[in-house]
């Protein structure tokens, strides 16, 4: 089962990441009232919970998931290549996946060697477009279309 394991954002560039448990997101938006949610093909940002703890456990350390600074974390599967163009949904909201998050360098000022952990097998996430508007909470079932 895939779920959605945890929701943040973050107000303004650069600023921190605000954990919450529940959110809006919507096409003209993203993850309301995130500081990058114009529309585009970043508008809202996934981790995979497996990946990223593969990345801490290269690292050696147990890192919190917002230091990735991504909006949702997601139990239960790790992104690919083959998901680009796949629709995922969280209750009514549908997200579609069109690219792979790099990893900026920023994530070594966080923590050294974490761009390098985060660069192979797509740990660092994926970013996706809001095709349906909606709410979703912590917990959320997540299946993706067919």
């Amino acid at each position: 089962m895939v779920t959605l394991n945890a929701i943040a954002f973050r107000r303004q560039a650069k600023g921190p990441m605000l954990e919450i448990r529940s959110v809006a997101i919507s096409r003209e938006a993203g993850v309301v009232p995130d500081t990058r949610g114009k529309p585009g093909r970043r508008q809202v940002t996934l981790l995979s919970l497996p990946s990223w703890q593969d990345a801490c456990a290269e690292l050696g350390t147990e890192l919190p998931w917002t230091t990735r600074r991504a909006n949702l974390l997601i139990d239960g599967l790790r992104f690919s290549e083959a998901d680009v163009g796949r629709v995922l949904r969280i209750g009514l909201v549908r997200l579609q996946v069109m690219l792979e998050t790099d990893p900026c360098p920023r994530m070594d000022a966080q923590h050294a060697g974490l761009t390098a952990a985060l660069t192979p097998h797509w740990r660092g996430g994926v970013c996706c477009r809001v095709l349906t508007d909606g709410i979703v909470n912590t917990g959320d079932s997540i299946v993706f279309e067919v």
